[in-house]
């Protein structure tokens, strides 16, 4: 994997996708702020059917996860419900991915998300830490709010697989070697799964990113569905 980041030549344009993808500070507050003040999933419908169906996985991340500039059904969490129905189980996968947040403003919501659910869920797939990076905020509080939010779900008993970022070489090798070794470390600790590059397959084709060349297509949401299914499905079924 970390073969295939160094063959994408992973440049400023990440950072700039991870700018496009995350809103302005003062509407970041207005996200969190609607996040608080709704049920983790406002469609009652939507929430029968996780209370119903064998499994019911958490996809808890940022703009990545959230569908940032697609059509509510296109992005990651829907993408891999219809994979993985496809693939014969019954599964809801609940979206929790928020425009714009850090590590530290997910660390804030999770009790909130978990709470909110029918139930308690069978995985949560946690991705977060790509606007951390682009603000330059030190790894190391990075690294503490994704273990605290690792041992959240632990505590809880919730199977847990992380989706790893890496840092674009630009960011200086220091920063970039505390910050690359963040997911692995936590999986490591916690025995948990890892998927260790969330953009594995996408970056560094511009085809799978829409006419402003930031932001993944629906076929470039397929491609990361594609590549992480087979993980998820095997989590569910252990």
């Amino acid at each position: 994997m970390l073969k295939n980041f160094i063959v994408y030549g992973f440049t400023l344009a990440f950072l700039q996708l991870l700018i496009a993808c995350g809103p302005a500070p003062d509407e970041q507050q207005a996200v969190r702020e609607d996040v608080a003040a709704a049920p983790a999933d406002s469609d009652g419908d939507q929430a029968d059917a996780a209370d119903e169906t064998e499994f019911l996985v958490v996809a808890f991340g940022d703009s990545l996860y959230a569908g940032y500039g697609l059509d509510q059904k296109q992005g990651f969490a829907p993408e891999l419900q219809a994979a993985l129905t496809a693939s014969g189980q019954d599964v809801r996968v609940h979206n929790a991915g928020v425009s714009g947040d850090t590590t530290a403003a997910g660390l804030r919501r999770m009790d909130f998300v978990l709470d909110s659910l029918p139930r308690k869920p069978d995985l949560v797939i946690l991705g977060l830490g790509g606007n951390d990076m682009l603000r330059s905020l030190k790894p190391s509080e990075t690294r503490a709010n994704m273990d605290a939010m690792v041992k959240k779900l632990k505590e809880r008993d919730i199977p847990v697989l992380l989706t790893g970022m890496l840092a674009p070489p630009n960011l200086g090798k220091e920063f970039t070697d505390e910050f690359n070794v963040i997911y692995p470390a936590l999986a490591r600790k916690y025995n948990v799964a890892l998927y260790p590059f969330f953009m594995d397959g996408v970056l560094g084709n511009p085809e799978l990113f829409l006419p402003d060349g930031l932001h993944p297509t629906a076929e470039g949401i397929d491609v990361i569905v594609g590549k992480i299914t087979p993980q998820v499905a095997e989590l569910l079924e252990s």
